[in-house]
């Protein structure tokens, strides 16, 4: 079951549609208990991934459910064109007072820049620059899946390969372990993807659940 797409703005207009919208994708896959809860809460932490990005920013959320072996999984689907001007792209630059690019915050902050700085990326431009190049985002590039679907996606980063790969450093990684233990999005889905595709970006959030009896 696919939902309608509903269309958020920077300044968080659609949210609510956006919330409504997921209170229907629970009653309709009759989830109930923590499994609501937690599909509203990344609901609200996608959101979050729009807000203050540029006054005429739009993105468009919708949810997904599809039966596998004997559980559901949900997708909440987050999808950015890229359609920035250059005067917006200078805008976008400025992410800061001091007009320079600081290092991102936690997983969601990670995520968000991600979100960010792909959109505002031309369609020629090598993903090993800005953000792309940190060694955060290269840890979570899922090598294998982006090679088999290399003619529709760039790239997609994982979450899920971004924690491997800090678990195998843990001892070096203690920053980035702490981040992942503290994290909403990190504790309740199963994996985040980012697909980079040349023209636009999607941030894919999963989460699996029981299924249950309709």
């Amino acid at each position: 079951m696919n939902t309608d797409y509903v269309e958020i703005n920077s300044d968080l207009r659609g949210r609510e549609d956006a919330l409504k919208t997921a209170e229907k994708f629970v009653v309709y896959n009759n989830i109930t208990g923590d499994g609501a809860v937690h599909i509203r809460l990344l609901t609200e932490e996608t959101l979050s991934m729009v807000n203050g990005i540029l006054d005429s920013f739009r993105a468009l959320l919708r949810l997904e459910s599809e039966q596998k072996n004997g559980f559901l999984l949900c997708r909440i689907r987050l999808k950015a064109n890229k359609n920035i001007t250059e005067k917006q792209e200078s805008k976008l630059l400025s992410v800061s007072s001091s007009g320079k690019n600081e290092a991102a915050k936690g997983i969601l902050g990670k995520i968000r820049e991600m979100f960010r700085l792909s959109v505002q990326r031309s369609e020629d431009a090598s993903l090993n620059s800005s953000m792309m190049s940190e060694e955060w985002f290269t840890m979570g590039i899922r090598g294998t899946e982006t090679k088999m679907i290399a003619d529709q996606y760039m790239d997609c980063w994982s979450l899920n390969s971004y924690r491997a790969s800090v678990a195998d450093q843990k001892k070096d990684k203690a920053e980035e372990w702490d981040e992942l233990e503290k994290s909403i999005i990190s504790h309740l889905a199963d994996d985040v993807k980012i697909y980079l595709k040349n023209e636009s970006t999607e941030v894919v959030i999963e989460k699996k659940l029981k299924s249950a009896a309709k």
